[in-house]
């Protein structure tokens, strides 16, 4: 979501971040050969239970602040926008609901309400990973308190109508989906019919004003993005009336280019229209619309053109033009490099539309990359409020908190959270496809035999992975295995036998045969320590990568160093590396071990 704080992108209608990176994820495969085979499957979240402290700790932290908010509080500004008497604290910060709202002075009463629906989505994806009576009864207790505020007045007071509209059909959606909310359907349908007379009725762009006597901040709306939930929402029950708004809401003006492979991202917000590829690959689901596929995959590789090594994008939440100095200058002119929680959330989602459409390995390469890089290494969500928001990689960076509280990525953070069990893995007819090394164990049912797959590792800090499986039965079935492009000669055995299959870095590797009750998998995936420039035009401004991590210095400016002192890092302890420059030792942390030090991510090298 924008800030006020973005007045100044407005303004600048021909703002061109951009520059053509040597990221080591683009070139991905083409479409051929792929576009008429069944997508993968998602598991349920309910099939994959996470054993990685550093995955759990994230959701037990945004489960536990969620379920104590008090629900009084969470529906105030609701209640109040529709004229309704609204007990119960003000949480403040972006919830706060000022009629009064000046996005000149402030952001305190920004966007009220726009985390709710996000809210209850996380709470039901928690439920269906841990079946707890109490957290399915807060969701339909929720959902019922918020069918008695659906009003008109609250989508003519807010900035962010189609937004909010879009959040509550998340939440109930996933209400239906996954607590089996009786009444979240009919609670969907009444808030879409009195919502549509206050959406345009296409979808309006950033900037353009529809809302005759408003000022600028009610541009910021994203009806752009909307048409992802409104698909999903058709093919989860709640009828085909959704999926021609869906259509309805494609904006084809920004889709159209980049179908054609013109890349016209230049300016545009970062999170949002990341987000809005998303539709694209959903309407390509839905109503096999190729264009958009494509859109949505040249969109993507656009995307990695302009990303930092962490697998960021979007400083000052800008999207970036090709060709120009101004992602290298970010290091210097901003803190504001990544919009976190939400970037991740939409990097995430669209990964893995398009690793189940395309079987691609590189996106599970990009999706693992900004998930060590970023988004575990954000600070905890606290019950005030308090949200990690924007990693930083200026040359002088730390961690903090945005100042206002509650903002949009108090909202995807819990999702995201949830959602590390749906990316690991995924299926098709003929077997598994293990995307992400995290420990964990899948159960699944294969030709109606249970089988489980249990995944141990300290990966990414150890390059070896093993799996055992369990099996009630033998069963002949595939299991892929994602080879980083990145691995220096990866090696895969079954019960100790190096197997046929070919091992490539950058494709899975694919194991056929019938599987017993004790197989295990042995798979190493040996890391070099390399240097990446942040783009081709400054190729001695590089950030120092082991595996898929990036290596953060710890020194509180960016420090000058050789190419070759990088390279002799040495590990010092499980998660920490260790060089010698010629202003001294230079320490190197990944992003999730990083407390309140300051650091750099990239280097200024010589030679």
């Amino acid at each position: 979501m924008r800030l006020p704080s973005r007045r100044s992108f407005l303004q600048s209608g021909s703002l061109a971040l951009a520059w053509a990176s040597s990221n080591a994820l683009s070139g991905f495969r083409s479409l051929e050969g792929f576009s008429d085979a069944r997508p993968l499957e998602e598991f349920g979240y309910e099939d994959v239970t996470l054993a990685s402290e550093l995955h759990e700790n994230q959701l037990n932290n945004t489960h536990s602040v969620l379920m104590n908010l008090s629900e009084d509080s969470m529906l105030k500004p609701l209640r109040q926008m529709a004229g309704q008497p609204a007990p119960g604290d003000d949480l403040g910060g972006w919830y706060h609901y000022d009629p009064d709202f000046d996005y000149r002075k402030g952001d305190t009463g920004f966007a009220p309400g726009c985390p709710f629906g996000q809210w209850v989505s996380a709470l039901a994806r928690a439920y269906a990973i841990r079946p707890d009576p109490a957290v399915r009864e807060k969701v339909i207790r929720l959902n019922r308190l918020y069918a008695q505020t659906i009003s008109g007045d609250f989508y003519e007071k807010s900035r962010f109508p189609a937004y909010c509209y879009d959040k509550f059909l998340l939440g109930l959606i996933d209400s239906h989906r996954l607590v089996g909310d009786p009444d979240a359907l009919a609670i969907l349908d009444h808030t879409t019919d009195v919502a549509l007379p206050h959406l345009p009725k296409t979808a309006i762009e950033h900037g353009v004003s529809w809302r005759p006597g408003t000022d600028e901040s009610y541009t910021w709306d994203e009806s752009y993005t909307i048409s992802e939930n409104l698909f999903l929402a058709s093919e989860r029950g709640a009828g085909p009336r959704y999926k021609q708004l869906a259509i309805q809401y494609l904006d084809d003006l920004f889709y159209t280019p980049l179908a054609e492979g013109r890349n016209n991202l230049a300016g545009r917000h970062a999170y949002s229209h990341v987000n809005s590829l998303c539709s694209a690959v959903e309407a390509y689901l839905a109503a096999d619309d190729k264009k958009l596929l494509r859109a949505a995959k040249n969109g993507f590789e656009m995307l990695l053109d302009q990303s930092f090594a962490t697998g960021a994008w979007g400083p000052e939440e800008t999207l970036c033009a090709p060709d120009s100095d101004d992602l290298a200058a970010s290091l210097e002119k901003t803190h504001h490099s990544f919009e976190t929680p939400c970037g991740s959330y939409a990097h995430f989602k669209l990964t893995r539309y398009l690793l189940r459409v395309t079987r691609d390995s590189r996106y599970g390469d990009s999706m693992e990359r900004v998930m060590y890089n970023t988004i575990l290494g954000a600070k905890p969500l606290l019950p005030d409020g308090s949200t990690f928001y924007y990693a930083d990689y200026n040359s002088d960076a730390k961690k903090y908190y945005k100042p206002t509280h509650w903002p949009c990525c108090s909202g995807t953070m819990p999702q995201v959270a949830a959602d590390y069990r749906i990316n690991t893995y995924f299926r098709d007819r003929g077997g598994v496809y293990v995307n992400l090394y995290i420990p964990s164990t899948l159960r699944w049912i294969q030709e109606g035999a249970r089988f489980s797959l249990q995944q141990t590792s300290a990966y990414p800090l150890d390059s070896s992975v093993e799996f055992q499986v369990r099996a009630a039965q033998s069963k002949n079935f595939t299991l892929h295995f994602r080879i980083p492009a990145w691995a220096d000669a990866p090696t895969l055995l079954v019960n100790g036998k190096r197997t046929t299959a070919a091992v490539a870095p950058g494709n899975f590797a694919s194991i056929s045969r019938v599987w017993k009750n004790g197989d295990r998998v042995e798979l190493d995936l040996p890391m070099r320590t390399r240097l990446e420039p942040i783009d081709k035009r400054h190729p001695n401004t590089v950030a120092m990568l082991s595996g898929p991590l990036v290596l953060f210095g710890i020194n509180g400016t960016s420090q000058a160093a050789t190419r070759s002192q990088l390279l002799a890092a040495r590990r010092t302890s499980p998660a920490q590396w260790q060089t010698s420059t010629s202003n001294g030792s230079l320490l190197l942390l990944p992003f999730f071990t990083i407390a309140d030090e300051s650091y750099s991510t990239y280097f200024k090298v010589t030679g």
